[in-house]
């Protein structure tokens, strides 16, 4: 690959730093072993940005993200923002990202290693051999509709107001990223909703339903209310292989199935937009789920498995170079055997922090590659 391949590292807050840094040893070692070079530039966002800008996304770190080949993301937010107005709290920076960049379609696998079974809160036999990816629209819905906000009421109490609202050209186009999925998976599609309650619910299930029968050739759909969507990841998840569904429940949805992997910090996602006319790549930011964990920032001992699959997506998804995003995977299942992180710590383990367990990915990257 050439080496022109611009990246736009933005570590962010608490853990968010630490995992970036640990994610750098990766990026060199393929580097070295593999000549896989970029061009990165780093920048603030979250509250890093409100400390140095006054506002969690500056105008031109916005124009870098949108410039760059890919987005590599860490986490955003602490305690130490939460008085600030609304429009200046730092998960602001990283909506704004998702929305300037048109960012729609939100991919969150939820894959058991054979390693971290035991470590799943869930019997074995439910989780083993689990692989689902949640599909989340992440552009619309309640995070962005209008109108929205709070009203005094003028009698001393006040309305706190949110409205989801999804239009038939959004629906599609996240519908048809779920389809792809599907075909290039096990063939079967969810769409999750609350149409029995909710009109944009409604709409949804609608819009879906004439989407499969116009374009669903190779897909089974199936529909599901988000509630029992959240009831059946935790009773028979292996039943699901593909889910599509709005901004708040994916939101929900995906960290309900973060669990089933053992932890939060397991949970890798990639964001991403249509594709460009002239590359036929999206515009892509890639992040783990998890926040910024402000109670362990800078103790040493933050998982960084899950920033580490999120590049090997970004290896995968926005640079075609699958082989090594199956190597860094792969080294993070041997890795998986013998060392763990405090999140996933199980019997029989070595228990070791951010930097260790960096050092195992690596080793196992060097052993793999031999």
């Amino acid at each position: 690959m050439a080496s022109n391949r611009k990246i736009m590292v933005l570590p962010g807050d608490g853990i968010g730093t630490e995992i970036m840094k640990a994610n750098m040893r990766v990026m060199d070692w393929l580097a070295k072993h593999r000549s896989l070079g970029f061009d990165m530039q780093e920048g603030f966002v979250g509250g890093a940005a409100y400390d140095a800008h006054g506002t969690p996304l500056t105008d031109e770190t916005l124009a870098d993200s949108i410039a760059s080949d890919a987005v590599l993301f860490g986490a955003v937010g602490g305690p130490a923002y939460d008085d600030l107005p609304f429009e200046l709290k730092p998960e602001r920076g990283l909506l704004a990202l998702r929305k300037e960049m048109d960012l729609f379609a939100n991919l969150r696998p939820a894959i058991v290693f054979p390693s971290l079974v035991e470590a799943s809160t869930l019997k074995p036999n439910v989780v083993s051999g689990l692989d689902i990816m949640i599909l989340r629209e992440l552009c619309g819905g309640s995070y962005f509709a209008e109108p929205r906000g709070i009203d005094d009421l003028g009698d001393g109490s006040r309305k706190g107001y949110d409205t989801n609202a999804y239009t038939t050209p959004e629906i599609e186009r996240i519908g048809r990223v779920g389809m792809d999925l599907a075909r290039k998976r096990g063939g079967k599609l969810t769409s999750v909703e609350k149409s029995n309650v909710m009109h944009s619910g409604i709409l949804w299930r609608e819009v879906m339903t004439a989407l499969h029968a116009a374009e669903g050739d190779g897909v089974e759909l199936g529909h599901m209310y988000a509630d029992n969507c959240a009831m059946q990841l935790v009773r028979n998840p292996k039943q699901f292989d593909v889910i599509v569904t709005d901004n708040l429940f994916g939101d929900l949805l995906s960290d309900c199935a973060a669990m089933l992997t053992g932890s939060l910090g397991m949970l890798p996602s990639a964001s991403l937009g249509a594709p460009d006319p002239e590359t036929g790549l999206p515009k892509a930011m890639y992040e783990p789920v998890h926040g910024s964990a402000p109670d362990i920032a800078g103790k040493g001992i933050a998982n960084p498995l899950a920033q580490f699959m999120s590049f090997a997506m970004m290896l995968r998804y926005s640079f075609d170079q699958g082989a090594e995003a199956d190597l860094l995977e792969a080294a993070v299942d041997k890795a998986l055997q013998s060392n763990r992180t405090g999140d996933i710590m199980t019997p029989g383990c070595t228990e070791t922090g951010t930097e260790g367990m960096t050092d195992a990915v690596l080793d196992a990257m060097d052993r793999l590659a031999r």
